[in-house]
């Protein structure tokens, strides 16, 4: 299936006002691969026809599948590492230490995707800080996918998901054989509380977060967008808190209240003390 240069324009438009994700002119043969699947799902035999029905309609659930479908949903377990050493070794027992008389200690994965970001925080969590409760740590996780969240929540991977980046011990600790696929287990699955969010359009109300993983997202987005997201960020973070960026991406040029840290080679954000 082929896509006209004015039906990928309103294409990229309805994504951008949707989400604020803005789409590369080279983006074309991406927009057709993940398009042509929605048009087969909508009985629909091109891609002309599809943008056709979108252009007729008001907002729709048809819309929300195309703008799902655009959306990038790259993830794995225990991607790049280093933040999760960094949480481990340095930044979770100073953020215990100091919360103590405090109570809750609370953490954010944003755009969580299938779920394999939170999932590799909850274990981490399980293996290192076995005495830690739901009572006393929440881990909050968003995307703007329905159908992402709900992967998220069955927390069912299949073999080539569960093979990148999760070592065979945890796996064999944490998971468990379901067919072909891998299930986490329960005690792991009921430590994340999986939200939809919608980082460019207004959040609902947060607690204040200790760390918020925000990683490989920004770059989806255009300056403005990134400025608007970080300012919101800064409403819900801790004076105190950290904020992961993907390995590409920086608040610098962008927004002056953060400063980065480094951890090792690990790479992260705070506010600046006033």
């Amino acid at each position: 299936m082929s896509i006209s240069c004015a039906d990928f324009e309103y294409i990229c438009q309805l994504v951008r006002v949707r989400t604020g994700i803005v789409l590369a002119k080279d983006k074309m043969y991406l927009v057709e691969s993940r398009l042509a699947p929605v048009a087969s799902a909508a009985n629909v035999d091109s891609l002309r026809k599809l943008v056709q029905i979108l252009r007729q309609e008001r907002f729709s659930s048809l819309h929300e599948f195309v703008v799902e479908a655009m959306v990038t949903t790259e993830t794995s377990f225990f991607r790049d590492d280093y933040p999760f050493q960094a949480l481990h070794k340095l930044m979770l027992p100073e953020l215990f230490r100091v919360r103590q008389s405090e109570g809750k200690l609370n953490l954010w994965c944003a755009a969580c995707s299938s779920g394999q970001e939170p999932y590799s925080i909850a274990i981490l969590l399980r293996e290192h800080f076995s005495q830690l409760t739901n009572s006393t740590v929440q881990l909050i996780a968003t995307d703007i996918s329905t159908s992402m969240l709900a992967r998220a929540r069955a927390g069912r991977y299949n073999q080539h998901e569960i093979t990148r980046g999760l070592p065979s011990a945890l796996l064999q600790k944490y998971f468990l054989p379901q067919g072909k696929d891998w299930q986490i287990k329960e005690n792991i699955r009921q430590m994340v509380e999986f939200r939809q969010l919608n980082l460019a359009e207004s959040w609902s109300p947060m607690p204040q977060m200790d760390i918020i993983f925000l990683r490989n997202v920004l770059i989806y987005f255009d300056i403005e967008t990134k400025q608007t997201i970080l300012g919101k960020v800064k409403r819900v973070l801790h004076p105190e808190g950290y904020l992961f960026l993907g390995g590409g991406e920086t608040t610098i040029n962008l927004d002056t209240d953060f400063e980065p840290v480094k951890f090792d080679k690990a790479v992260c954000y705070r506010l600046r003390s006033s």
